[in-house]
């Protein structure tokens, strides 16, 4: 990436935890809290490698139109890129008689111009120091330091009055400009136009100070100020307050604004996203050496690809610094090295690689994990890959999902790859949880919550395919499932009920005669609807109807024969492996491995005769035996007979038909 211009230096403000004296990632920050310790998160402004991933904003988003995702995910990837359509428009600084600062500021809104009260920007904007009159030089370094307690999660708005105005193209007004902490530098030029009339944002912040609030856009909710005098009323409807502009529809108005300001190239159309690019850096010893030496002569140097990887040195200690940098920049045998293009002294990068890194690649590397000269074969790439089906939690929509697809659209387009999206299809599963004394709350498991389960103790005391099945059968998988230990004690007894009753002569057909018939429809009738469940992630419910599948033989003592037996257990172990395994070896001498995948007969799945519903109201009144696939014209005046009694002089204004399923006759 650095090699194709995608990877860069700057200095830039990262999560800082004071307490464990490292940086945090967003995702390590919640609710403004370092999520290991708890203490409060500030901000602190470190040299950083980044990568730009906001090159790469239009094709993540129009790839996701091509995926086959839970919608919620391709939302969440879609606002986190957020794409906004807009203009930008030129606003002017008077510094002197003979000088004046434009200022360019984007919006999505251009209808609420001629309601601007006051221009917020970023705290770090470009020409911030000729803005701020002398006399209002020392409320920076107060903001700053307020700035430096606060995080990207807290709420409250605050900032100060820059003592300088802007010139509204528009209608000439002269607009006070303010610093605030809620503009973010990196997101369309760094400043926004301030108006509360018809921004919530903006109105706090106009409510906090008393700034003006003026109302452009004439409908209901403004007229009749439901929000109270100083509210903030959307924008739809006629614009108002606007002079030659008032009276237009607002959007038909924004673009007869756009087009005067155009004339004078005081505007032009923008697109801008919400997209940062990637803070790479990590100050930690844990993690992949970024593959950069600094020269004095030569600069940044990349590491020659025949001295790669660079290997992280061992250490006694690898504890944070305290100091913004990584406890390998303390480490000087390593960190002092020769520049691969000059030969001369230099030292390594001393930042290493996010957890991300390796995450967004790693299944790029299964086709052929062997492979020494080359990160890919490009055979191995077409016949394994992409990934037709992925699960993920979608606490990684935004990140590692993300990520991921950022790494294989740089790899396809550097030719590395045929393809340009890593995961085809996307199941989304939920999480164990368990409940936490600490809390006092079901929370999802952790260490610090003290609700962890020790997988060993369980295998030990129930076995590995307990736990397996166990798990699988907590709940739907896209759901969070709360840990229950009675529930284990449930699935030991269905296991060890099965394999009693599979290796119970008695239950098997004798050497030399066959299945009974109805025995083989009703595996196929289970074996069908089992793997129908498993194939769209509901191995719950495949669970379930393997439990009703042995009450049934069991209760009525049916036999099986070979071909059911290994059928059963080929199909049983995607849920206990050790099990069926061991049953196929040891009841028919032969190994899992060697078995197919079993196949059902449809037509021995087929039932002879179904049950059908018969409701009156939803309630149900009786049922009726019919043939599989029966039609309306054919149940409906079966059932009318049944039902009479609850007619009198009732009339039947509707007829709901479900075939194979219920008849509801809706009566009045």
């Amino acid at each position: 990436m650095f090699q194709a211009g995608l990877a860069y230096q700057a200095e830039l403000p990262i999560n800082w935890c004071p307490s464990c004296l490292t940086g945090l990632a967003n995702e390590e920050v919640v609710n403004g809290r370092c999520e290991r310790c708890g203490t409060n998160v500030t901000q602190k402004k470190i040299r950083q490698w980044v990568l730009k991933i906001t090159q790469y904003a239009d094709k993540l988003l129009e790839g996701l139109d091509r995926l086959s995702w839970p919608e919620k995910v391709k939302l969440m990837q879609r606002n986190w890129i957020g794409k906004s359509e807009g203009a930008e428009i030129e606003f002017t600084i008077p510094i002197s008689a003979n000088r004046q600062i434009v200022m360019p500021i984007f919006t999505t809104s251009p209808e609420t111009l001629c309601g601007v009260t006051f221009i917020a920007i970023a705290h770090d904007y470009k020409n911030i120091d000729e803005l701020i009159v002398p006399e209002k030089k020392y409320e920076l370094d107060e903001f700053l330091k307020k700035l430096s307690t606060q995080n990207e999660h807290d709420t409250q708005k605050f900032g100060f009055f820059t003592g300088s105005y802007a010139i509204n193209p528009i209608n000439q007004r002269e607009i006070p400009i303010w610093v605030t902490n809620y503009v973010l530098s990196n997101y369309g030029t760094g400043a926004v136009m301030g108006v509360p009339g018809h921004d919530e944002r903006d109105n706090e912040f106009a409510n906090e100070y008393n700034l003006p609030i003026m109302y452009v856009v004439d409908n209901q909710e403004t007229r009749e100020q439901k929000n109270g005098p100083r509210g903030c009323y959307s924008y739809v409807g006629n614009l108002i307050n606007c002079g030659p502009f008032s009276g237009f529809e607002a959007k038909e108005g924004a673009q007869k604004m756009i087009n005067e300001l155009k004339k004078q190239n005081k505007a032009e159309t923008r697109v801008v996203y919400k997209l940062r690019d990637w803070i790479f850096s990590r100050q930690r010893y844990w993690g992949e050496p970024i593959p950069i030496v600094h020269c004095p002569k030569d600069g940044v140097v990349p590491v020659p690809e025949n001295e790669l990887p660079v290997v992280l040195p061992e250490v006694d200690h690898y504890q944070p610094t305290g100091t913004g940098e990584s406890p390998l920049a303390n480490i000087a045998a390593w960190v002092n090295t020769t520049c691969p293009k000059c030969g001369g002294p230099a030292k390594r990068e001393t930042n290493t690689m996010p957890q991300w890194a390796g995450s967004s690649w790693y299944f790029l590397r299964y086709p052929n994990p062997h492979l020494k000269n080359e990160p890919f074969d490009k055979k191995d790439m077409d016949y394994w890959l992409p990934v037709d089906q992925y699960v993920g939690g979608v606490e990684h929509a935004v990140l590692h999902l993300l990520y991921a697809r950022f790494y294989t659209k740089v790899l396809h387009d550097q030719g590395y790859l045929p393809f340009d999206e890593p995961f085809t299809h996307l199941f989304n599963q939920g999480m164990v949880t368990k409940y936490s004394d600490l809390s006092g709350h079901v929370e999802k498991m952790s260490k610090s919550k003290g609700n962890v389960v020790n997988p060993d103790e369980i295998v030990e005391h129930f076995g590995s395919d307990a736990l397996r099945m166990y798990i699988l059968f907590m709940g739907p998988p896209e759901l969070d499932c709360e840990w229950q230990d009675s529930g284990l004690e449930g699935i030991k007894r269905f296991l060890n009920r099965l394999w009693t009753y599979l290796v119970d002569t008695k239950n098997r057909v004798p050497a030399g005669q066959k299945e009974e018939i109805q025995v083989t429809k009703r595996f196929h009738r289970f074996l069908k609807e089992y793997q129908e469940r498993i194939a769209i992630f509901k191995p719950n419910t495949a669970i379930s109807a393997c439990m009703e599948w042995l009450n049934d033989v069991s209760s009525h003592s049916m036999k099986l024969g070979d071909e059911t037996l290994e059928k059963l257990l080929v199909a049983l172990s995607v849920l206990v492996p050790h099990i069926s395994s061991e049953l196929l070896e040891q009841l028919l001498n032969k190994e899992l491995s060697s078995c197919e995948w079993p196949t059902f007969d449809a037509q021995l799945a087929a039932f002879d005769e179904i049950m059908i519903m018969i409701q009156v109201n939803g309630k149900l009144r009786g049922e009726i035996k019919a043939v599989p696939g029966s039609g309306k014209e054919i149940v409906e005046p079966i059932a009318r007979a049944i039902i009479e009694k609850w007619l009198e002089d009732k009339k039947i204004v509707n007829v709901v038909f479900v075939p194979d399923r219920l008849i509801n006759f809706v009566i009045k």
